[in-house]
């Protein structure tokens, strides 16, 4: 039996290289993966949003093209544009990316904030309401009304109308 661990800093006799190491596989693919998954992201963003990445040429026909496919052909289109996107800059298509989200981001942020303070006003929270009336010029008279007429429709099992219209009140106030 022979030793050939040696050989990695020997020369190939064949070619007259050096022996180099074989690349790690899994790594190779946990990388095409991530590839992948970002040709994925920028094919299903709109034609709009797409229009503001840098891209070149060949990976935006690419990208265009595969938002034309469906399933097989679709699939092979992303493995495409998974192969060639090692020439593109990956760290400016990523920031440019995360830019694009982060509009949904703050948008998504501020509903949350009008549910909290709808269900604070609702469970009694005087604290709020008072701040709400100085902070953003609320009409304190409206927002009492309308509290009273979420706990009747609560109470009569009816349809949420005026929890409705206290949140398009809240996001009125708030877009001010």
């Amino acid at each position: 039996m022979t030793d050939n661990s040696h050989q990695l800093e020997e020369i190939n006799p064949h070619t007259g290289k050096p022996y180099k190491e074989r690349p790690n596989k899994t790594a190779l693919k946990r990388e095409m993966k991530i590839l992948h998954e970002l040709g994925r992201e920028l094919v299903e963003l709109p034609k709009s949003k797409l229009e503001q990445i840098d891209l070149s040429e060949r990976m935006r026909d690419a990208v265009t093209l595969a938002k034309k496919l469906k399933k097989s052909a679709l699939q092979r289109q992303l493995r495409y544009i998974s192969g060639i996107m090692p020439e593109e800059d990956l760290e400016a298509i990523r920031s440019q990316l995360r830019q694009l989200a982060l509009p949904r981001q703050q948008q998504a942020e501020e509903f949350h904030q009008l549910e909290a303070w709808r269900e604070r006003l609702v469970s009694g929270d005087n604290e709020l309401l008072n701040e709400l009336v100085e902070k953003l010029d609320a009409d304190r008279q409206h927002l009492r009304q309308l509290i009273r007429n979420i706990n009747k429709e609560a109470q009569n099992n009816k349809p949420p109308k005026a929890s409705r219209m206290l949140f398009k009140y809240l996001t009125e106030l708030q877009g001010d």
